[in-house]
């Protein structure tokens, strides 16, 4: 490989952010092919790897690797670390740059790095080992909207070139990385789009698609996992999931699907069986390798519920999908602390979409109304105010208009000392 080389490292932990990868290759966001080498660089951050769902077992995978040169595990390049904890001592990372500029065949290439979530591992150790490297980041989600989880050092800060994300909530800009100067940039939605059919083509065959399509659904409930996070309990986790079938029972469905979110743990639960039966619908269960937007390619619902799953807006943007939301209030209340990252994503949902159990009637989103950007730049203010300050004064205007106890809870207005003047 000659010296002026240039090699494109782009890190993934889940078949989403592939795709939204994917889709911004075959938009040229990155280049022309051949412009550069190439790798995908796979991580499986899961709290145990060996147990959980492997990226490269996933449905429509194999034609999402196609695009690069070569794909490298990182689990096993790191190995007996976790992809979630390790990071090189400063001291160290020219010696783990050597080490993988050998094991990887990069020479003396020039790399670019595409990661996602650099606040944490592994796209932060990433960032320390290559410490030359241009730095691009691209949002897996709805977190993006929200502030830059901890503080960066200024070290990669001052090397970030941009955050590609996908236009989940149209006319909402996203306020991650913000503070350091960095703008946003939209992935195609036709490119998107694209790939999420590609993706389903690839599960043509799937007899579990298959067999989840000739239940004839009309409801497509979407499991969370929030006991994993320690947000609910077990108990209460499938109770909310519980709380999904009786609500999209309610409002008459009576062929029902549940697709259980790919990160949890594998297990399954007979009591969403029994509420089903009591319910008098016809449940069927969409577990393995498969995203649920290959389910809403395969067999448009007339309903998505969930409680903050981006996949509620995918299907509600991309597919025209009306959505319902259950249990956002719930976990808002007991998000703890209060700047966990899920914040935002559950104050847009709540923000955004309906309540099932509210008997407001499922819809489809649309653009964000003028009312979401001050309320998420509110909480965002009240999550990260030390990388915010500016929105201080915009906060204390917002927050003499609107009181909501769910989203700007007391103690925390006091930490903050958000004493809204009187007469506002």
């Amino acid at each position: 490989m000659p010296t002026d080389a240039r090699v494109q490292i782009f890190q993934v932990s889940t078949l989403y952010g592939a795709a939204t990868v994917a889709a911004a290759l075959d938009a040229g966001q990155f280049g022309a092919p051949g412009e550069a080498r190439r790798l995908l660089l796979v991580s499986n951050n899961a709290e145990i790897p060996e147990t959980a769902l492997r990226l490269s077992t996933m449905t429509g995978y194999e034609r999402i690797a196609g695009r690069f040169d070569e794909v490298i595990d990182w689990n096993e390049a790191i190995h007996p670390h976790h992809p979630g904890s390790w990071s090189p001592r400063p001291e160290e990372s020219p010696l783990w740059q050597r080490v993988f500029r050998t094991a990887w065949g990069l020479g003396a290439a020039t790399v670019e790095l595409v990661v996602e979530s650099i606040q944490v591992n592994p796209a932060k150790a990433l960032a320390a080992v290559f410490a030359e490297s241009t730095v691009q980041v691209y949002a897996d989600g709805l977190m993006s909207y929200g502030p830059t989880r901890d503080e960066l050092p200024q070290s990669i800060a001052c090397r970030i070139r941009r955050v590609l994300h996908l236009d989940l909530v149209p006319g909402l800009r996203p306020l991650l990385l913000t503070e350091y100067g960095v703008g946003a940039e939209l992935v195609p939605d036709d490119a998107f789009r694209a790939v999420l059919r590609e993706i389903a083509a690839a599960a043509a065959d799937d007899p579990r698609l298959a067999a989840a399509t000739a239940a004839a659904p009309t409801a497509l409930l979407l499991g969370q996992y929030l006991a994993v996070l320690g947000i609910l309990t077990a108990d209460e986790e499938e109770e909310l999931h519980g709380r999904m079938l009786r609500g999209a029972a309610a409002a008459g469905h009576r062929s029902i699907v549940f697709k259980p979110h790919p990160t949890a743990p594998a297990r399954h639960s007979q009591a969403l069986h029994e509420e089903a039966a009591r319910a008098g619908v016809t449940l069927t269960v969409l577990d393995g390798p498969l995203l649920a937007e290959t389910f809403y390619e395969r067999c448009r619902p007339e309903l998505v519920v969930g409680c903050f799953s981006t996949a509620m807006l995918t299907a509600a943007v991309y597919y025209g999908v009306p959505v319902a939301r259950v249990g956002t209030e719930t976990v808002l209340a007991r998000l703890t602390p209060y700047e966990n990252s899920n914040r935002i994503p559950l104050t847009v949902v709540d923000h955004l979409v309906p309540g099932l159990e509210d008997g407001a009637a499922p819809r489809v989103p649309g653009a964000a109304p003028g009312t979401l950007a001050p309320l998420v730049r509110a909480v965002g203010y009240c999550m990260r105010p030390t990388a915010h300050p500016g929105l201080r004064e915009e906060t204390l205007g917002y927050l003499g208009e609107h009181r909501e106890e769910l989203h700007f809870p007391a103690e925390r207005l006091r930490e903050l000392d958000l004493r809204v003047p009187a007469g506002r």
